[in-house]
């Protein structure tokens, strides 16, 4: 991807509505809106297809380009590299109706640390289409940690579509959590690919509250190609009303002292909500070690009636003993 950096401005008179709408949305998604305006932080923020922020910082090279259904995003940490902020990125559509479409990548350097806040937000959609294609790259040593936060309106008109391919180098450390708790889910496809040299470690983890008729799905992937490579899948779902949820975890392991795990908590709540899991666990060298478990079940009954005991009515305690598994 070439793409050609683009200044960071003050936003244009037309850009100023938007703007003050995405970040009202980005403090509802929990994101803290001083960094939006911190000349110290880097940072990406992008309405539909219209780059209404873009910052760089030292050691921090963020290049992004519109395009005419989203925008393209090229994120460059130099080696050695360790910063104490994290990088910012903000996506949305505010409209009812859209579609938003980020191809991005990411370079980190040798050495390099860096970590990425990521804050969706899709207040009022009925009809909307979030899509995200990454390629993410570690360098030997690098390390990443990617928080990607989202928020919906009630009406579950989403279709929330994340692919990303994740290439670690050796010793090269990645960890990521998807979270999707307020609002409707409405459909999610959720496809992580992670491929690991001598070494590396990969953590991949999603947290997805479902309800009404929100459709889920889930497939994280980790190829433990290298020596001593370690990976784990983690993820909880909570299907409500008539929700539907499936998991796919996927390791395998191809070398030597490789260890893999994968697990998955998957609640029900309501007769009509449905959920599977699938553990599928590779071995292509017998010094490999690759482990699973998974759970499908209600919420706990003596969790729930501990909380009744204490003044809470039964749909209460059920939300608290929800919002502690996906906390």
């Amino acid at each position: 991807m070439s793409i050609s950096p683009q200044q960071t401005q003050s936003p244009t008179l037309d850009e100023k509505q938007p703007l003050d709408a995405l970040v009202q949305s980005f403090a509802s998604a929990g994101g803290d809106v001083a960094v939006l305006l911190d000349p110290n932080t880097a940072k990406l923020v992008v309405h539909q297809n219209r780059i209404l922020r873009v910052h760089s910082v030292a050691g921090v090279r963020i290049e992004g380009a519109e395009t005419s259904t989203g925008a393209e995003a090229r994120i460059i940490v130099e080696p050695g590299v360790r910063l104490d902020r994290p990088v910012h990125l903000c996506f949305g559509v505010l409209p009812k109706e859209g579609l938003q479409e980020i191809v991005s990548e990411f370079e980190i350097g040798e050495g390099a640390y860096v970590r990425f806040i990521a804050h969706c937000s899709f207040p009022a959609a009925e009809r909307v289409k979030h899509v995200m294609d990454a390629k993410i790259r570690l360098e030997p040593g690098a390390d990443m940690e990617y928080t990607e936060t989202h928020y919906h309106g009630p009406w579950g008109g989403v279709e929330v579509l994340p692919v990303a391919k994740i290439y670690l180098a050796r010793g090269a450390i990645y960890r990521s959590v998807f979270k999707l708790t307020d609002g409707a889910a409405g459909r999610v496809h959720l496809d992580y690919e992670a491929f690991l040299d001598e070494a590396a470690v990969c953590e991949l983890e999603a947290k997805v509250y479902g309800k009404a008729r929100d459709h889920i799905y889930v497939k994280e992937s980790i190829y433990l190609n290298g020596r001593g490579a370690r990976g784990l899948a983690k993820t909880r779902i909570v299907a409500s009303d008539e929700c539907t949820s499936e998991v796919v975890g996927e390791i395998v392991g191809a070398a030597p002292e490789a260890r893999g795990h994968v697990d998955c908590i998957e609640i029900l709540k309501g007769k009509r909500a449905r959920a599977s899991a699938i553990p599928r666990l590779v071995v292509q060298d017998e010094r490999a070690k690759l482990t699973h478990e998974a759970a499908i079940g209600s919420v706990d009954k003596k969790q729930v009636e501990t909380l009744m005991a204490r003044g809470l009515d039964e749909e209460q305690a059920v939300e608290v003993v929800v919002k502690g598994l996906l906390r």
